[in-house]
């Protein structure tokens, strides 16, 4: 996915309610995803619970159309209601304006569970289908709970095969429009795509101005592979967050020059990047002003300052590795990408 900053992007189009632009998402192109979502994972996992379909619903009254949710998040059932209830108060005219994303969870990632796993998604959901489909991570854990963090000896390899036919299934029958996979390195997606009938039409990862994905984000342009944006301000204060982003005497500099916060600098420099960002924050002036990036841009000499930043990932996710596991090391995790 090229910058939409480019003119090579005439099919890049802008919502005409909130204004945030799009890209169609194969395989079929016929549902355009808007390149903010906002995100709705908070650690420990439901602790929102209460608050959040107001904040949902708050966000749609702001312009957010994209929603990011998974089966661990706790975080489904919130959103099928307030999209209901947006409904019902006339906020959207039709499902079919929301963008809805969801992941299956690792203890699902087994061929015979995928399509259960989507089943109960879309009961949470209370919808028909969902826009995009992700595995979660590349590893399964022992079928059973949805928990975060698990217990070690739970995982296992993941067959992505069956699993990934397994997905193209769930695309076939019309309960998601496009699949796609979720930290997956450039050799995992090699895998992927050796067998897939259907490529992953998006790979969510890790990434922001201190860790800028250069390698993974060329290799998935060359196989059309959107790249989508998790933790694009870094998650300060998250389990898998770190302060290093906010805190960057860089953005900070570029921020103040511009008249702008660190976190819009951020997510304006994302978009630049041609990626789809899910940003996450429940204050609703921050939920504005994260939507405040598309008038105005950073100059050569800007980017040029953060493509120089010194590079390191946030999240190695060490909770995923382990001596008797199918990751042993961080480096077999993400294939020397980290």
């Amino acid at each position: 996915m090229q910058s939409p900053e480019k003119e090579t992007r005439p099919e890049l189009s802008t919502m005409s309610v909130q204004s945030v632009p799009t890209f169609p998402l194969r395989p079929t192109d016929e549902k355009a995803i808007p390149l903010i979502g906002f995100g709705t994972a908070e650690y420990p996992f439901g602790a929102s619970r209460d608050t959040l379909k107001e904040t949902i619903i708050e966000a749609i009254k702001l312009g957010y159309r994209h929603f990011d949710t998974a089966a661990v998040y706790q975080s489904e059932q919130p959103l099928g209601e307030a999209i209901s209830d947006a409904l019902r108060l006339g906020l959207i005219k039709s499902r079919d304006e929301l963008f809805i994303t969801s992941k299956l969870w690792c203890s699902d990632a087994h061929r015979d569970l995928v399509l259960p796993a989507l089943h109960k998604t879309l009961k949470n959901l209370k919808l028909e289908y969902v826009d995009l489909y992700l595995i979660h991570w590349p590893l399964s854990l022992k079928p059973g709970k949805h928990d975060f963090p698990f217990k070690k000896e739970d995982m296992v390899p993941m067959d992505i095969k069956s699993v990934w036919e397994a997905m193209e299934e769930c695309h076939y029958i019309g309960l998601t429009k496009s699949i796609g996979v979720s930290n997956f390195s450039c050799k995992k997606l090699e895998t992927l795509l050796s067998s897939a009938r259907i490529p992953p039409a998006v790979n969510q990862v890790e990434m922001n101005p201190m860790w800028q994905q250069k390698k993974l984000r060329k290799f998935c342009e060359e196989k059309g592979i959107v790249v989508e944006a998790y933790s694009p301000l870094g998650a300060k204060g998250a389990v898998w967050g770190t302060n290093q982003v906010m805190e960057c005497d860089v953005l900070k500099e570029i921020a103040q020059a511009k008249g702008k916060s660190v976190a819009q600098v951020c997510l304006r420099w994302a978009y630049e990047q041609g990626v789809c960002v899910i940003v996450k924050s429940f204050n609703k002036e921050r939920m504005k002003q994260n939507l405040d990036i598309f008038d105005w841009r950073l100059s050569d000499d800007e980017l040029l300052k953060i493509s120089q930043l010194p590079q390191c990932k946030g999240y190695p996710a060490l909770e995923f590795v382990s001596d008797d596991g199918p990751f042993k090391s961080l480096q077999e995790l993400w294939d020397g990408e980290i």
